[in-house]
């Protein structure tokens, strides 16, 4: 798309006018940074989607309501190492109190500071650590940290996770830049807002209403966070949230050119973190895009494409390198989708594996060859209907066994 370009190395703070960091306080045993803060220099409209997780956590709890209720915000907390999920009236109680401290920090008020969390489940947080980590955050603050504050976030993530990119519209240029992470508990299923998959900050400078920002946000979620699995489990801290603070002195009005032309810049920087989320699936070694077409309708495709995403049998044949089609018809046959499968062909990229529903007679051997690649695609052709829907997966391998064995100990 030519209205827009990539920034190199980019990430929340490319946007004009917001700060952030990332700092080490304490949360984690491995001494690696475990607490960001993302801060806008000046009052910011803000939206946000969360899990629809039933156990969710105190800080989904604390910036849910902020989201319903506030006009505007101002700053972002963010620990790793800790959940803060499962705590009760006290995990509640601590959530609260790190928009206070935060919001002490930085002189503005508890009412425009949003919270997140992420690590183990189940365990009090530790607010000695959190009050010093927040006063350390507060004072380190930069307008290049956002990079740093990418790393802060981790927790089984390899690499830190972070873009952004400017777009060109009638009344000048607007940046958009986002951090996130998430490599397992990834398997959204939310409908509307609020509700998404995973920690995420986008920040942006343009001037944008809470409306606005909740109808792209939640619009755009369908089509990026909430199309990847790595595993099938949704978490009880997914967050994303949206900062729009307009000091790039423009305007986005709901059903303008412009407003949509930020909308799609928007789907690209979050389908950018989508994939990285993938591509970096805990112990994932394919990349593995489940693309269905021609099913009766939209939901038919959908169950065809998640119950192929997900299906244990299928990740870790992937893994394998076998081109064992046998586990995808299984799959789609127990999605729950009605269709006739005497009209199903199934294309391992370019390579065709399923003719009408049987063998379509192509070498095993070539089809292995598409399965030791990084990334392919599984294209399914159901062949009677309009309906389609894709889903970005991964495999299965050993090491996700053993990262999520090990986890808690």
């Amino acid at each position: 798309m030519s209205d827009f370009k990539w920034l190199e190395n980019g990430s929340v703070t490319d946007a004009a006018g917001f700060k952030a960091c990332g700092v080490t306080a304490g949360l984690k045993k491995s001494g690696k940074a475990d607490m960001a803060l993302i801060f806008s220099e000046k009052s910011a409209n803000f939206a946000g989607v969360f899990t629809s997780c039933v156990f969710a956590a105190a800080p989904v709890r604390v910036s849910r309501s902020k989201v319903r209720s506030s006009a505007a915000a101002r700053a972002f907390i963010i620990n790793s190492g800790n959940a803060n999920a499962c705590t009760g009236a006290n995990g509640l109680a601590n959530a609260n109190k790190m928009c206070e401290l935060t919001a002490e920090a930085l002189n503005i008020s508890a009412g425009e500071v949003l919270v997140a969390s992420t690590g183990r489940i189940g365990v009090q947080m530790p607010m000695d650590i959190i009050s010093k980590g927040i006063t350390m955050a507060a004072a380190a603050l930069a307008a290049d940290g956002g990079n740093q504050a990418a790393e802060a976030i981790m927790t089984t993530d390899t690499v830190p996770k972070a873009c952004a990119l400017q777009v060109e519209l009638s009344g000048g240029t607007v940046t958009i830049g986002a951090i996130c992470k998430g490599v397992g508990m990834i398997d959204p299923q939310m409908k509307t807002a609020p509700h998404a998959t995973m920690i995420c900050c986008i920040t942006t400078d343009a001037a944008c209403s809470n409306e606005l920002l909740e109808s792209m946000l939640a619009e755009n979620t369908e089509c990026s966070f909430n199309r990847i699995t790595v595993d099938g489990d949704m978490s009880t801290n997914d967050t994303c949230v949206i900062f729009a603070n307009g000091a790039s002195g423009v305007t986005l009005t709901a059903g303008s050119a412009d407003a949509e032309k930020f909308r799609a810049a928007l789907l690209a920087v979050m389908q950018n973190l989508a994939r990285k989320q993938v591509m970096d699936g805990e112990g994932a070694t394919k990349f593995v895009a489940i693309e269905v077409n021609g099913a009766p309708d939209t939901a038919a495709a959908k169950l065809c494409a998640e119950a192929v995403a997900n299906s244990l049998l299928c990740k870790t044949a992937w893994f394998g390198c076998d081109p064992n089609w046998g586990r995808i018809v299984a799959a789609l046959g127990y999605s729950g989708a009605d269709f006739d499968p005497d009209k199903v062909d199934i294309f391992y990229d370019d390579k065709i594996v399923v003719n009408a529903g049987g063998d379509a007679g192509t070498p095993e051997s070539e089809l292995a060859e598409v399965m030791k690649k990084r990334e392919f695609t599984v294209r399914i052709n159901m062949n009677q209907g309009a309906g389609e829907y894709w889903v970005w997966t991964s495999d299965v391998s050993y090491e996700y066994v053993k990262i999520n064995a090990e986890y808690h100990t």
